[in-house]
């Protein structure tokens, strides 16, 4: 049998031809020498020769030259100039629940090691129904820690690093109270100064975040100190409260009323895509 050991000529490496891919709008590439990745949003012509446009999901443009180095799908692709049948007159670009660019066919990206860690499972399904589009293209996943007492010691066993960041999301995060404490002693684990970031909302709960009007209220109900908050949410707004049963179809509710991010409130909105910046940015 001839495994073809013996010299071989290495001079002239073989090359591989790739494929001709032409540009089209909304389709989602990687450049590979920045990393950044976007959806075309136009092409056109520059001193005679093709650029496009990309867009990501914060709503920034690059333009490239049309060519090689750029990854679709994960895979390498030559791009090449649209096909005349592919032009398509320019239309306003439809949006993810969050209010980004929403990328048509876009396929999730492999999971990176960061990681956005909420306080539930609310505070996640929340997250998810109007940011689950831009985590997916991102490769982001969350998590709920079902609490934050240990916050430090989650950290350190989580073992956090310039390409394994920490975004935690914390409820009721005001100064003096128990949680800034808890998040002051977090950020002394190791490894978590400048690759973990704790922000939070002034909410008791994320329930809190979803604002009144989109449930067709003037306000959430008053609940009196003492009373455990959303079984007293629950009875202010005359729905069943008496189990746990009773909170989960309660949330189930709330959560069927947020439709995009315009029924959150603004101070839940600016921690999220902070957090999402901070795991993002610069991230390859």
């Amino acid at each position: 049998m001839d495994y073809g050991w013996g010299a071989h000529d290495i001079s002239a490496p073989k090359r591989v031809q790739l494929a001709d891919v032409p540009v089209a709008k909304d389709m989602v590439l990687e450049d590979v020498q920045s990393g950044f990745v976007g959806a075309v949003v136009r092409v056109e012509k520059s001193g005679g020769l093709h650029v496009m446009v990309l867009e990501d999901r914060r709503g920034r443009t690059r333009t490239f030259r049309l060519g090689h180095g750029f990854l679709l799908d994960g895979r390498p692709v030559h791009v090449v100039a649209p096909l005349p049948a592919a032009r398509t007159a320019a239309s306003s670009p439809a949006r993810t629940a969050s209010g980004s660019v929403r990328v048509a066919n876009a396929r999730a990206r492999t999971a990176r090691a960061s990681r956005i860690w909420v306080e539930g499972q609310h505070d996640a399904e929340l997250v998810e129904k109007v940011w689950g589009d831009d985590l997916r293209l991102e490769g982001i996943v969350v998590e709920p820690l079902h609490g934050v007492d240990d916050l430090e010691g989650a950290i350190r066993a989580f073992g956090p690093g310039p390409q394994r960041r920490l975004g935690i999301l914390v409820d009721h995060l005001l100064p003096g109270t128990k949680e800034s404490r808890i998040a002051q002693h977090a950020m002394t684990a190791p490894g978590a100064r400048g690759n973990v970031l704790i922000v939070g909302h002034p909410y008791v709960d994320v329930w809190q975040a979803v604002k009144p009007a989109a449930l067709g209220l003037a306000a959430w109900p008053v609940v009196p100190r003492g009373q455990d908050w959303k079984t007293g949410i629950l009875a202010g707004l005359g729905w069943p409260h008496h189990d746990q049963a009773a909170v989960a179809n309660g949330w189930k509710r709330i959560l069927g009323r947020v439709g995009t991010y315009a029924d959150l409130e603004p101070s839940l909105l600016g921690r999220v895509e902070e957090v999402i910046d901070f795991l993002t940015v610069g991230a390859s």
